[in-house]
């Protein structure tokens, strides 16, 4: 490649990619997840668009997989661990026994009613059975769930990828399938493993990021996503699910107050950006909408079969022995949006040269476009009409640490975010334990040095020095106020409390224990 080949193709990349982020402001006006748009970006460069030739499914597949591990860490990274511990028990039964449930009501539709073999009508439900974390966030932003409800949906999606790969990649052999109990028990393994890996990098790394001070916080971002990606590789080296460890480190590093946190979270969602970008540029590129004709009606009847009866049928029987209302399961059913994973996975028979692997691809193609286009603009008006989510939910308290090494101490950024219930409260009342204090105010870009009496408001940032001892504490205190206001802890949220102290139950005051 010529230095002149070089610049031109950075140029298109720029440009692309320039493209893609006003695109995501259209997306989220209309409703519609941003996938689609960057599908119809490669779709208008291929080769009915602009006419560039690509057709290279082993390089998408295995650019696929890199976005899909950096989506899941972006995914892990943002999790409440708090908000999805209550429903992780249900979120696991629906990713693996809801999956199966639906992998075979869609194999069974696209075989009576499409005509397909049992095989690749089983291939067909293995690659659509999985939610995808990218396209269902990007709509559920714009819906104010209950924290259970959205905790079950990001804990899916996130686990159910890993037992549809395993799926998908046994029945694109082309020898012999193994007995059912021969799957089952190699995805119970090939889990338990990944589970393990995850855990263990998880928790090993978070560790060590804690406890090695490096010389600048841009290093931080770059060694939490060198670690999950030390889980993925751990794991599928081990012939385990790499995607389910690469998640659960994510996980367990997010929830780690490590430091500089924002920064690793916004590196990730960068990272996270462009990885959706690439990858679904690169799978319209593989699309020719000439040839996709024959391919619309199967799409279309195994779209049909897989919303509105494989996935209700999932849901219904996964969700009700754990007492979740009809309200929250008919939106569970209609929130399984495809996206990414499907269209990725739809490349793995492409690769192993499995029957019909083209016009699988097609069907796979035709049928997430159909259906995400019918499920995500719709899903706020089924929310409503549920009267599920109604209300604002206020976003979390922003608090960024970073160790004071020499100072044996942390300095807290807490940014004010809208709707924050600090608002309006005295410094003084914010009631930080000994150790802490609030040295400085920076408001509409100006910094000052707050009083007792200075009264915070929203969209303040408040820089908080704490000793090494109290900074956990501090950091409990002050998203106990964003929640519950200057009387948290005398009247609620008790579990919010500094370190060390409890309430006497007679008049709510506090005591050191």
């Amino acid at each position: 490649m010529t230095v002149d080949h070089l610049n031109t193709l950075l140029l298109e990349s720029a440009v692309v990619l320039l493209f893609a982020v006003v695109a995501v402001r259209i997306s989220t006006r209309s409703g519609l997840p941003s996938l689609l748009i960057y599908l119809g970006i490669g779709v208008a460069l291929g080769q009915n668009g602009l006419g560039m030739s690509f057709n290279n499914a082993e390089l998408t597949q295995v650019m696929g997989y890199a976005a899909l591990v950096v989506i899941l860490a972006e995914g892990g990274l943002k999790t409440s661990w708090q908000a999805i511990r209550p429903v992780v028990p249900a979120a696991a039964v629906l990713a693996t026994l809801g999956v199966a449930v639906s992998v075979f009501v869609t194999a069974a539709g696209a075989h009576w009613l499409v005509g397909l073999e049992w095989r690749t009508a089983l291939l067909l439900g293995a690659i659509v059975s999985s939610t995808d974390a990218a396209a269902v966030f990007s709509v559920l932003r714009m819906v104010p769930l209950p924290k259970r409800l959205t905790g079950l949906l990001e804990a899916e999606s996130g686990f159910n990828d890993a037992p549809v790969v395993i799926l998908v990649v046994a029945f694109a052999t082309t020898g012999e399938l193994d007995p059912w109990y021969v799957l089952v028990g190699t995805i119970v393994v090939e889990l338990a493993i990944g589970a393990a890996v995850g855990y263990a990098v998880g928790r090993l790394g978070a560790y060590a990021v804690r406890r090695v001070a490096l010389p600048s916080s841009g290093l931080y971002p770059i060694a939490v996503l060198a670690l999950i990606v030390l889980a993925y590789a751990g794991g599928a080296l081990l012939h385990a699910s790499g995607f389910l460890a690469a998640y659960i480190a994510s996980v367990i590093l997010g929830n780690s107050k490590l430091p500089h946190g924002p920064a690793v979270r916004g590196f990730a969602d960068g990272l996270a950006w462009i990885g959706q970008i690439g990858m679904f540029v690169l799978l319209g590129l593989l699309v020719t909408p000439a040839s996709m004709g024959s391919a619309l009606v199967p799409g279309l009847v195994a779209g049909a079969v897989l919303v509105f009866v494989a996935r209700p049928l999932s849901v219904l029987l996964t969700m009700t022995p754990f007492r979740v209302p009809w309200q929250e399961q008919a939106l569970l059913s209609w929130a399984g949006l495809r996206g990414a994973v499907p269209i990725v996975l739809a490349t793995i028979p492409l690769v192993a040269g499995a029957t019909d692997a083209q016009q699988l691809f097609n069907v796979v193609f035709i049928l997430v476009v159909v259906f995400t286009l019918l499920q995500g603009p719709t899903l706020p008006l089924v929310a409503k009409w549920l009267k599920i989510g109604e209300g604002d939910i206020g976003q979390d308290l922003g608090i960024e640490s970073a160790p004071l090494e020499k100072l044996h101490g942390h300095l807290l950024s807490v940014q004010l975010s809208p709707g924050s219930r600090m608002s309006g409260v005295e410094v003084s009342e914010l009631r930080l334990p000994k150790g802490a204090a609030v040295t400085l105010v920076v408001r509409e870009g100006a910094s000052f040095v707050p009083d007792r009496m200075t009264v915070l408001r929203e969209g303040d940032e408040l820089l908080v020095v704490t000793t090494e001892e109290v900074s956990g504490a501090a950091e409990r205190r002050l998203r106990a106020v964003d929640r519950g206001g200057k009387l948290a802890g005398w009247l609620h949220n008790a579990e919010a409390l500094p370190a060390g102290t409890r309430r006497t139950p007679s008049n709510g005051r506090k005591k050191n224990g």
